[in-house]
């Protein structure tokens, strides 16, 4: 027997996947969760159930999910959205095989081989996801790689420190900083330090934890 816990608040949306559900499992159960102490009441009646989820509806961060996962490690979630965050998705790809990435406007076969792949045990990951994740990928293997002084400054920059005060702690000119910051924006290929530090962070040069801006 298939469990569905449909945590989602629009109704054309858990109408139409129970559905498509009922085409492809002879029993399920399904348990409509519109808020995140449903799902959670949900999750603890039914701790191998597979929780399809609009992350975006019921305004879950990472970290509520994570502690979901440890919670019911035995659920499956398939992250169902209309909005497709890289960061968010590879976060929760790497959290395990038990997370799935589904777009709301998926074609019906894609729907279904979701569906049978969390069934069968295997990851499922929709083809806009993959093409998105493989797109930054080749993004990075374009990048020329950052040298050990790059890194260190862009850490620096990362910490809130000035192009001055990055200078006096080095001992390196106002100017010598300032070329090592323009190269590190070519490498990476962005325009500005904020998107300098989201690489930073990304890349696990900066810790989140001591990340001040």
């Amino acid at each position: 027997m298939q469990i569905l816990i449909l945590a989602d608040n629009q109704d054309v949306t858990r109408y139409g996947m129970k559905a498509i559900a009922a085409g492809l499992y002879p029993v399920c159960v399904y348990v409509e969760a519109l808020d995140w102490k449903s799902l959670a009441e949900s999750l603890a009646e039914y701790p191998e159930a597979c929780v399809v989820l609009d992350y975006t509806l019921l305004d879950c961060s990472v970290e509520q999910l994570l502690v979901l996962h440890e919670r019911f490690p035995k659920a499956d979630f398939v992250l169902f959205s209309d909005q497709l965050g890289r960061d968010f998705v590879r976060r929760m790809l790497l959290a395990g095989s038990s997370f799935h990435v589904l777009m709301k406007d998926a074609p019906l076969a894609e729907v279904n081989q979701c569906l049978r792949d969390v069934n069968g045990g295997c990851q499922f990951v929709c083809g806009k996801a993959k093409d998105l994740l493989r797109e930054e990928g080749k993004k990075q293997n374009r990048m020329a790689p950052l040298t050990q002084t790059e890194k260190e400054i862009l850490r620096a920059m990362a910490l809130g420190k000035s192009t001055k005060e990055i200078a006096a702690e080095r001992f390196l000119s106002v100017y010598t900083v300032a070329t090592h910051r323009k190269n590190i924006f070519r490498k990476l290929e962005v325009n500005n330090a904020h998107e300098a530090i989201r690489y930073a962070l990304r890349a696990g040069i900066v810790n989140t934890v001591e990340y001040c801006i």
